[in-house]
């Protein structure tokens, strides 16, 4: 394990001033398609860039988040010879919903398997996972170790954690009583507990300021915008993971991502996935760097863009690096 702080390639500097402190670009560019889970359920996907691309950088949302919590990320990085996918989970954004059983981490790693080999079926891998994206894309190394190493060859695993949600942090009220009410409402009357999700609407915006940023001057634009996402996030899928992730372990996939570029980042100020979650998994991964952003919140993909751009920017050329040594053949099946 290494620990770091972030600083600006030539290359980032470049990117960076496409879009100023505060102001991201929140415009939904791309091209979309749908890719359908092994259940059935439709994926929403989003590709930039050459499809012929021998990298692909593939984003994963966090919980009741989508795939646009990586627009303000994902301009920074657009160039020429790379291409990035970003996909909404099930349940989230553009993406359809489906049974409340089939929302659990280890189905986000199966979906994450379905978009592979549907948007991915050559070429190099580096996957970027936020949050509940982290624990998708270490629930999908599980299930796919083949590809770890072979395909997958670069690994960022932001303000996320591999086992223990409900021991620190906020995630300790998950298993108390009031939310543990609230979980079992929502199985028995989805419908009516929706409808009183819209009309307390307007709490989520204190609430988001709160759990999500580590300042509370964060800028009005984006603290409206995490807020609406939060909005538009059923309940019965925001509270569907909730039973899967008193459960979650998956630190034993930690070990797969060993020789692989691995950047672990985290925020000071996280209350959802305290810091101490991103310390764990980097004392695991032999030479993983470990950032840490003083003052961050866990939302840091919309709080703290720039930083997870830049530290994107470095883990994607030092993949380049090895592919460029290895003459553009590592690990390339087809």
């Amino acid at each position: 394990m290494s620990t770091s702080g972030v600083f600006a390639s030539d290359l980032f500097s470049r990117r960076r001033k496409t879009a100023a402190a505060g102001e991201p670009a929140m415009e939904q560019s791309g091209r979309r398609i749908f890719v359908e889970a092994d259940d059935g359920v439709p994926l929403a996907v989003w590709e930039y860039g050459p499809a012929d691309a021998a990298l692909t950088v593939l984003f994963l949302h966090g919980h009741c988040l989508h795939s646009r919590s990586w627009d303000a990320v994902r301009v920074q990085l657009e160039r020429a010879d790379l291409r990035i996918v970003c996909y909404d989970h099930r349940g989230h954004g553009a993406s359809g919903h489906a049974s409340p059983e089939t929302y659990t981490v280890e189905q986000l790693g199966l979906d994450l398997g379905a978009v592979m080999r549907a948007m991915c079926p050559a070429g190099q891998v580096v996957l970027v996972g936020h949050s509940m994206g982290g624990m998708a894309a270490l629930s999908y190394a599980r299930l796919h170790p083949e590809m770890i190493g072979a395909r997958v060859v670069g690994v960022a695993l932001i303000s996320t954690a591999a086992r223990g949600l409900t021991e620190a942090g906020l995630g300790r009220y998950v298993v108390r009583r009031p939310l543990t009410l609230v979980r079992r409402a929502v199985r028995r009357a989805p419908r009516a507990m929706g409808f009183g999700k819209k009309l307390t609407g307007f709490m989520a915006l204190p609430l988001v300021r709160h759990t999500s940023f580590g300042s509370w001057r964060v800028h009005p634009r984006l603290l409206t915008f995490a807020t609406a996402m939060v909005n538009e996030t059923s309940v019965v899928t925001m509270t569907g993971f909730l039973d899967d992730f008193v459960e979650y372990d998956e630190s034993e996939s930690l070990a797969l991502f060993g020789g692989l570029p691995v950047v672990i980042m985290g925020g000071t100020r996280d209350l959802m996935t305290p810091f101490e979650h991103s310390v764990e998994m980097a004392n695991v991964i032999p030479d993983s760097e470990l950032i840490c952003l003083d003052g961050a919140g866990h939302s840091v993909t919309i709080e703290r863009a720039a930083d997870v751009a830049e530290s994107v920017s470095r883990l994607v050329e030092k993949v380049w690096m090895e592919l460029r040594s290895s003459g553009g053949r590592l690990g390339l099946v087809g």
